[in-house]
């Protein structure tokens, strides 16, 4: 329904786990799909979620669904990935995997994050609420360009858009040889 409504893109925070039917319904469109990492179900991911290694194990658990989509039916070039920040991670794990998601490019596919107002930048900055948490946002919407994520989702488009946009201003004037 929301493919015939115009929706360009589906993020399946299930990763065609959930549903027997979506990955048939996305293969028979033309729109793009983001694959987000997920660990258990909604009721009790954030229970006590554990990963001995949650980089290779998200890392690990993506390519097997990228393999899914495509074994599906649907094309590589219209899959992406998202780490899932915060679906079935503590607080170490969203860091670590904030801090190592160029890994995740030599899946072959974009790589997508939403980072934006999560209950990790409450924790780092002293509990601040859900609508209080803009610096940290763009705090990991930078850390995310920083390594190559080519979407990152946010709530606050126009100030993260903005930083973005400073960031690869004083990145590109620093890459450029002075004459």
């Amino acid at each position: 329904a929301a493919v015939s409504a115009g929706a360009r893109m589906i993020n399946d925070v299930a990763a065609l786990t959930y549903d027997d039917r979506s990955a048939e319904v996305i293969a028979a469109s033309d729109v793009p799909v983001v694959l987000m990492h997920h660990k258990g179900p909604p009721e009790t991911m954030q229970e006590d979620p554990r990963y001995d290694d949650v980089l290779v194990e998200v890392y690990l658990w993506l390519e097997d669904r990228i393999a899914a989509a495509e074994d599906a039916g649907i094309k590589h070039d219209r899959i992406l990935v998202d780490p899932g920040f915060g679906f079935g991670k503590k607080l170490s794990h969203n860091l670590e995997l904030m801090n190592g998601l160029a890994l995740f490019h030599s899946l072959g596919v974009p790589v997508v994050i939403g980072a934006s107002r999560k209950r990790t930048i409450g924790a780092l900055s002293g509990e601040a609420p859900a609508d209080r948490r803009l610096g940290g946002s763009i705090a990991f919407a930078l850390k995310a360009a920083e390594q190559g994520v080519q979407i990152v989702r946010t709530h606050d488009v126009f100030e993260t858009v903005q930083a973005l946009r400073v960031w690869r201003g004083l990145r590109d004037q620093a890459l450029t040889p002075r004459v």
